[in-house]
């Protein structure tokens, strides 16, 4: 006789496919992500797991040989070069651990990246670990809250990594880094120089890590007693592309500086492009700083200053951490430290 795959709160596998008018092997095949459906028919099926609170079999899972157990890695962009060194310490430190990792780029897509945590309760997946600033809206804290709330029912753990934390009492794990700390630091290093006008190409002004860097800025200027000049704070993305088109603009306009803060040091690295297109030495004329320490940051010419941020050690506590694999009480709010890195981008103001 064939058993109905059931979970602990009743619902079985046919009980979804009759609420999303499908068959029980498309409900299968859309928690098990291997067999292409149509969107349309995985937004329905992925809507009756929530509205049920179906949660697959694990033994059933087992039987059909994919009983190992697995951690999933949602990210906006993995093309991006911090997302990619957090992932590579995702992968090792699951990997050590005997543990499938599930990575997921979303685009920046909210949508999708509630349709792939659903999918990972469903398949009660060990964690679900989220990376990356984010708007820092009601709406996000509430929606995150429910993530939570989920996957602690199902026996999983959420954790935010680089994110804003949820308030009291959620059943959250939040890791980050000292992102407004390094900004001063980094700010402070430049001021040092003697620089007192300092352009800084930031990110979207409501984005939570953007946030955090332009006000490392602000307050390094401010213990100086000096007060910065609004028009020489710009605002773009992440990108290399942005900082090329901020760097532009601020020439076009004939902004007066020294000095240039990127928020990234992609977007550092756009900037360098647009010095040296007018024409521009750098640091002769102008000092130039970013932030990431990603790997090709020593390799421009010259060698970039920066933040130097732990991201491969985030990705590794972060899996540690969501398996309770470290003596940290699961519900802590980890800090990780981070620091300038001297180079030649940065001289003295003539």
């Amino acid at each position: 006789m064939t058993r109905k795959s059931q979970d602990a709160s009743g619902s079985t596998i046919r009980d979804v496919a009759a609420r999303a008018g499908v068959s029980a092997s498309t409900v299968s095949r859309v928690l098990g992500g291997d067999y292409p459906v149509s969107a349309a028919t995985r937004t329905r099926v992925l809507r009756a797991v929530r509205d049920l609170d179906y949660v697959a079999d694990a033994r059933a899972k087992a039987v059909a040989g994919v009983g190992t157990p697995t951690l999933a890695f949602v990210l906006e962009d993995i093309t991006g070069p911090s997302f990619a060194l957090m992932a590579h310490g995702v992968e090792r430190e699951a990997t050590r651990l005997g543990h499938l990792c599930l990575v997921c780029s979303t685009e920046g897509d909210v949508q999708r990246e509630l349709d792939f945590i659903e999918t990972m309760r469903a398949q009660r997946t060990a964690a679900v670990i989220l990376v990356g600033g984010t708007a820092d809206t009601p709406e996000y804290r509430e929606r995150t809250r429910r993530i939570a709330d989920s996957l602690a029912a199902a026996g999983s753990r959420l954790v935010l990594c680089g994110r804003p934390p949820l308030g009291p009492g959620a059943p959250v794990t939040v890791i980050e880094y000292d992102n407004e700390g390094g900004a001063y630091a980094l700010v402070a290093h430049v001021l040092a120089q003697g620089h007192q006008r300092v352009l800084f190409l930031g990110g979207k002004p409501d984005h939570t890590t953007a946030q955090g860097r332009e006000r490392g800025y602000l307050a390094a200027h401010r213990a100086r007693g000096l007060d910065p000049d609004p028009d020489l704070l710009l605002h773009g993305d992440f990108t290399r592309d942005s900082g090329h088109r901020l760097m532009r603009h601020a020439l076009s306009r004939k902004l007066e500086f020294t000095a240039v803060v990127a928020a990234t040091d992609m977007v550092a690295a756009g900037a360098l492009t647009a010095l040296h297109e007018a024409g521009l030495d750098v640091p002769g004329d102008v000092s130039l700083a970013g932030y990431d320490d990603i790997p090709f940051a020593r390799d421009l010419h010259p060698a970039l200053t920066t933040v130097h941020v732990p991201y491969e050690e985030l990705g590794r506590l972060a899996v540690r951490t969501a398996l309770g694999r470290t003596p940290e009480s699961p519900d802590e709010h980890l800090l990780l430290g981070t620091h300038v890195v001297v180079r030649n981008s940065v001289a003295a103001a003539s």
